[in-house]
């Protein structure tokens, strides 16, 4: 399957939708190099914060009343920060506070930001985790101090609760805000999607976008659908555990990578979707059955959807007749006309390119044609 996957990308033929706002363009290039259909709706946008009398008012604060430690937790929210404080006359008052204070940066892109503003933070960990800064600050003790917390929209659970509890006072600075998407139909056309299994995989890189696609689905009636879509049809894959916890709370499983970052997430989905991928033995040929295409005998065969739908369905029960009927059931917009199925799968063989994997078995169907010494191994799988 290796040399397979290098002639033609270890996700072509597989559908991956993309939920993400900021960097969506940098992950759907990621994964159309390695051969995937890219299907791209934002579940939210961010709003920078720089008209917002709330950042105003805690930046204003600060400065009056210097806390001890800042921690900037995003580079895009720091840059955002400084910037908007510059816009309102008081950047020189803002960079002066941070001079004076304990700056800790969650971890190497922070620190970038934070040299880029002429400033040096005192420490940042190797692994961007906010864990190892919470430890870190546990430790050197926290009681009676000011701790200010750049925010970036998304959740850190039990953060700022374990500061209090350990007697600190926190101070919340938010930079973004996250909103529904202006243009709601692109999210919409993706729920449908999902439930009409139009997906292979779905890629999430923030919780606010987790959150965000559930309530959308619950405010359309149709959150049930999509649960079973993702409990059993389509793989969902989070960057990381906090972007998975809105998914894990509707008791969906997830994937993540071991590091919180695009590239791995895409190495997630290269691994898992072809292992999910059916691969039998037909008439003689090895056949992958991915989500829009089909590898026969590594080589990559683009099939319509009707096709694909009338496929999904033999490889349910492989080598068993499925009859007419049911076959028609099974494409999309099925009307009542079995004739559907005859030029659907005329379409289908001409596409695999080898019309011996599928017999007609007259009067009563189609079958895949599987070869004789798989009979035992897929027997009512």
């Amino acid at each position: 399957m290796h040399d397979d996957d290098a002639q033609h990308g270890p996700l072509a033929g597989f559908t991956v939708g993309v939920t993400a706002a900021r960097r969506a363009e940098e992950l759907g290039t990621l994964l159309t190099r390695r051969g995937a259909s890219v299907l791209h709706a934002p579940a939210l946008r961010i709003v920078p914060l720089a008209d917002d009398s709330e950042l105003l008012t805690a930046t204003k604060e600060l400065i009056d009343d210097a806390p001890d430690v800042v921690i900037a937790t995003t580079a895009i929210g720091f840059r955002g920060w400084v910037e908007a404080a510059d816009g309102w006359g008081i950047g020189d008052g803002l960079l002066e506070l941070l001079r004076g204070v304990e700056l800790l940066a969650r971890g190497p892109k922070v620190k970038g930001a934070i040299r880029a503003a002429g400033l040096t933070e005192a420490w940042s960990p190797q692994s961007e985790s906010m864990a190892e800064v919470l430890d870190r600050l546990l430790g050197e003790g926290v009681s009676g101090r000011r701790v200010a917390l750049q925010l970036h929209g998304e959740p850190l659970p039990g953060f700022v609760e374990s500061l209090r509890a350990a007697g600190a006072e926190v101070v919340g600075v938010p930079v973004y805000r996250w909103m529904p998407p202006e243009d709601i139909a692109p999210l919409d056309r993706m729920l449908d999607t999902t439930v009409a299994r139009g997906l292979d995989a779905l890629t999430f890189t923030s919780a606010p976008a987790a959150a965000s696609y559930l309530n959308r689905a619950e405010a359309r009636g149709m959150l049930p659908e999509v649960l079973d879509a993702l409990n059993h049809d389509v793989l969902t894959a989070c960057v990381g555990p906090v972007t998975a916890l809105p998914l894990q709370a509707k008791g969906i499983d997830t994937v993540q990578p071991e590091r919180f970052r695009l590239g791995p997430l895409v190495q997630v989905l290269c691994a898992q979707l072809p292992a999910r991928a059916r691969t039998l033995p037909v008439a003689g040929h090895l056949v992958g059955i991915r989500g829009h295409a089909v590898l026969v005998d590594g080589a990559l065969r683009p099939v319509p959807p009707a096709g694909m739908a009338l496929l999904h369905t033999l490889a349910r029960r492989p080598g068993w007749v499925v009859s007419r009927a049911d076959l028609l059931r099974a494409l999309p917009g099925s009307g009542t006309d079995e004739h559907a199925v005859e030029t659907a799968m005329a379409r289908l063989r001409s596409a695999l390119g080898e019309p011996r994997l599928i017999q007609t078995v007259v009067k009563r169907g189609y079958r895949l044609a599987l070869d004789p010494s798989a009979d035992t191994k897929y027997d009512g799988s």
